[in-house]
């Protein structure tokens, strides 16, 4: 069905007007933070919004009710959490939570840097619309079950099968898998039309118009079945006081606090939760 809207989604530059004001989405590739960073944050919710840092179900952090401004703007830069401002809305990246820390079949947090370098320094990229979104599973399929328009799942430490929409792609080196991913991105936008993500043209892959896909689809291989854990699979009890609950995705300054105490690295996972990695 064709767009009637425009795509609202928002950013730290173009906020949503929800009915407490306004509303800003922070994006993190893979939710990995230094701990000083997510308190930065917390801080900064107290001096421009309501208090709180939200989790998404991307991984990604938004604030509420927020004093937007340019002073805003620069502490959140200051912060690390906006490094170009004309890719706001691009970094929609998720990955395992757990990748390179426990389980998985490879550890995809370089793979996710390079990727994310190469968003930030694609020219064509800022055209994507806020929603597009690149998933990235290590193997475990903790992430098989998303909404994805590009992504891959790792099938051993030298390969992994690209996903493209709701269907499988061809297998790549791991080492070429940025430049296919990126590639894709290009068709996509191509086949999209022209005007940037503020006019009515697809989101997503599914979108586009059947008889121009972004690929032909593959049967998906084998091992990409010889999951570790089950679809949708959330980090659990195994993890001990490494994995902090944030209720309703609600980080409270004293849970930011609990969060950031040890003072390593933690990350957000889709599903309303933190980890502290040095607690693994």
């Amino acid at each position: 069905m064709p767009r009637t809207r425009p795509d609202r989604c928002p950013g730290a530059l173009r906020p949503w007007l929800a009915d407490d004001g306004p509303l800003v989405r922070l994006r993190t590739v893979g939710g990995e933070l230094p701990a000083a960073t997510l308190a930065g944050l917390s801080d900064l919710a107290a001096t421009y919004g309501d208090g709180d840092v939200h989790l998404t179900a991307r991984a990604n952090l938004q604030l509420r009710a927020v004093d937007h401004g340019e002073p805003f703007l620069q502490a959140v830069e200051a912060l690390g959490l906006l490094p170009s401002r004309a890719h706001d809305q691009a970094r929609n990246v998720m990955v395992s939570p757990l990748t390179g820390l426990r389980g998985g079949r490879v550890d995809l947090r370089p793979l996710a840097a390079a990727l994310d370098r190469a968003i930030l320094a694609d020219d064509r990229t800022p055209e994507l619309p806020g929603r597009f979104l690149l998933v990235l599973d290590d193997g475990r399929g903790d992430l098989v079950d998303r909404d994805t328009d590009l992504g891959l799942m790792a099938l051993d430490d030298r390969f992994a099968q690209l996903r493209v929409g709701a269907g499988w792609g061809p297998v790549v080196p791991l080492d070429h898998a940025v430049d296919a991913l990126l590639a894709l991105v290009h068709r996509f936008l191509d086949l999209r039309g022209t005007g940037g993500r503020t006019d009515t043209a697809p989101w997503h892959v599914t979108e586009l118009d059947p008889a121009t896909p972004l690929l032909a689809p593959e049967p998906p291989d084998r091992r990409t079945t010889a999951r570790t854990a089950p679809p949708g699979h959330a980090p659990g009890h195994d993890l001990g006081d490494a994995l902090l609950p944030v209720p309703d995705g609600r980080l409270t300054p004293d849970l930011a606090a609990l969060a950031t105490s040890t003072g390593g690295p933690v990350v957000v996972t889709p599903w309303h939760s933190i980890i502290r990695t040095d607690l693994l």
